[in-house]
C-alpha cells in the first residue's frame, strides 16, 4: 500500500501529535506500507493566532493537486484540521478519493479558553470537517464517547504507544529535594498548569517544556523550576529524576507524556477526565481526582512498578498495525460502498467488517 499522510504538524513543532505521526513514519513500512508525508515545509507560512512560535503552511490548490498525483497513493490519511488538512480534503472531495481522517485536538475546547468561542460553534466545524471521512481515528473510547455525542460518526480507536526502552526507570537525583513533583508539556493557557501549580505541595515541583505562557509562570510562581524544553537523553534523565507526575490538563485526547512518564516509573495525578481516565488504573498506576494536590500526594504512596507495568501494555508496534487495520476496513468500505449497487457479498462482507469495528472502537 502507498499511503499519504497530510498533516499541518510536524517538525520542528514538539507535541504528541508530531510524536505519534514520526513514529508511524517508522514502524508502518516494517508493516509493507510505503508511507509519505505531505507537511508544511515546502508551503509558505503565516503566524498562527495565539501561537506566534508556531507556523501555519498556506498550500495552494496546484501546489496539492501536485503533490498528490504525483505521489498517487492508494490511501490518504489527514491527520489535522489545519489549511493542509483542508486543502487536501477539498482535493479528495473533488477528485472522488476517499480518505480518513483523525482526531488529535481538542479545538473547540482550545477555541473557548483562548479566544473565547463558544465550543459548540466549533463543534459543528469538526462535524463538517470530517463527515465525509470513511473512518475517523481517535485515541480513546471516552474520546469516542464525547465525539458520537457532539455528533461524529465512523469513529474508530487508534491508541499510542511508548519506547518503553528508552524511557525506563533510572534513578537519577539530579532535581534537589524530595518529594519532585513533574510536568512535562507545552506551557499554554489551555493545559491548566496553574492547577498543578499553585497545589499545596511537599518538596519541589519541576516543568519541563516551553510555550506562550512560560513567562507569565514564571513570575507567578518564582519557587517553581522551570527546565524550559527538553530531548533525548535529558528528557529521560528528568523524567527518573521525579516521583510523581502531575498532569493538570482537562482537554487532552490522549496524552504520550502520561506513558513516558510511568515507562519512567511515576505515577501519574490527573483529573478523571479524557486520557488518564483511558490510561491510568486509579489506584494503582496513578490516582484520578479533582483535587490535584490530594490526587498528587497520594500517587507518592504508589508502587512505580505498577506504574511501569501499565506503560508497556502500549507500544507503537501495536499501534501502527491498529492504525493499518483501520486503513483496510475502511478503503474495503468504500469499495463496497460502490458496488452495492451490484449486491456482491464482498460488499456486505466489507460493510460488516467495518461494524464490527466501530463497535470495538466504542467497547474496548
Amino acid at each position: 500500500m502507498r499511503l499519504l499522510i497530510a498533516t499541518d504538524a510536524w517538525r520542528p513543532q514538539v507535541n504528541g501529535v508530531v510524536t505519534t505521526l514520526s513514529r508511524m513514519g517508522e514502524e508502518l513500512p516494517r508493516l509493507g506500507v510505503d508511507v509519505s508525508f505531505l507537511t508544511p515545509e515546502t508551503f509558505r507560512h503565516v503566524r498562527c493566532p495565539g501561537y506566534r512560535e508556531i507556523e501555519l503552511a498556506i498550500p495552494s490548490r496546484g501546489q496539492i493537486k501536485q503533490r498528490i498525483e504525483t505521489e498517487d497513493p492508494d490511501w490518504i490519511h489527514i491527520a489535522t484540521e489545519g489549511p493542509i488538512g483542508w486543502a487536501v480534503r477539498r482535493h479528495c472531495l473533488k477528485t472522488k478519493r476517499d480518505f480518513t481522517t483523525s482526531y488529535h485536538t481538542k479545538f473547540p475546547e482550545y477555541a473557548s479558553k483562548i479566544f473565547g468561542l463558544p465550543a459548540n460553534w466549533m463543534y459543528h466545524v469538526e462535524r463538517y470537517f470530517h463527515k465525509p471521512s470513511s473512518g475517523v481515528m481517535v485515541a480513546t473510547v471516552s474520546l469516542a464517547d464525547e465525539l458520537r455525542k457532539c455528533g461524529l460518526k465512523r469513529l474508530v480507536k487508534w491508541s499510542r504507544g511508548v519506547d518503553a526502552d528508552r524511557f525506563r526507570p533510572n534513578k537519577v537525583v539530579r532535581l534537589g529535594r524530595e518529594p519532585v513533583f513533574l510536568y512535562v508539556g507545552r506551557l499554554s493557557v489551555e493545559k491548566n498548569i496553574d492547577a498543578f501549580l499553585s497545589a499545596a505541595l511537599p518538596g519541589r515541583k519541576v516543568v519541563v517544556g516551553d510555550g506562550p505562557y512560560r513567562g507569565k509562570l514564571e513570575q507567578r510562581y518564582r519557587d517553581v523550576y522551570f527546565a524550559g524544553a527538553k530531548f533525548g537523553d535529558e528528557l529521560v534523565d528528568y523524567y527518573a529524576s521525579a516521583d510523581v507526575f502531575v498532569f493538570p490538563s482537562r482537554t487532552e485526547t490522549f496524552g504520550v507524556v502520561l506513558l513516558e512518564a510511568m515507562a519512567s516509573g511515576l505515577p501519574v495525578a490527573a483529573y478523571p477526565v479524557t486520557g488518564p481516565l483511558d490510561i491510568v488504573e486509579h489506584g494503582r498506576s496513578g490516582v484520578l481526582g479533582e483535587d490535584l494536590a490530594k490526587a498528587a500526594i497520594a500517587a507518592l504512596k504508589l508502587d512505580p512498578r505498577h506504574a511501569r507495568e501499565r506503560a508497556e501494555q502500549f507500544t507503537w508496534a501495536h499501534s501502527a498495525s491498529q492504525f493499518l487495520h483501520n486503513i483496510r476496513i475502511a478503503k474495503a468500505r468504500s469499495a463496497a460502498r460502490r458496488q452495492r449497487s451490484t449486491g456482491t457479498r464482498a460488499a456486505k462482507s466489507a460493510d460488516g467488517a467495518f461494524i464490527a469495528l466501530d463497535t470495538q472502537g466504542r467497547k474496548t
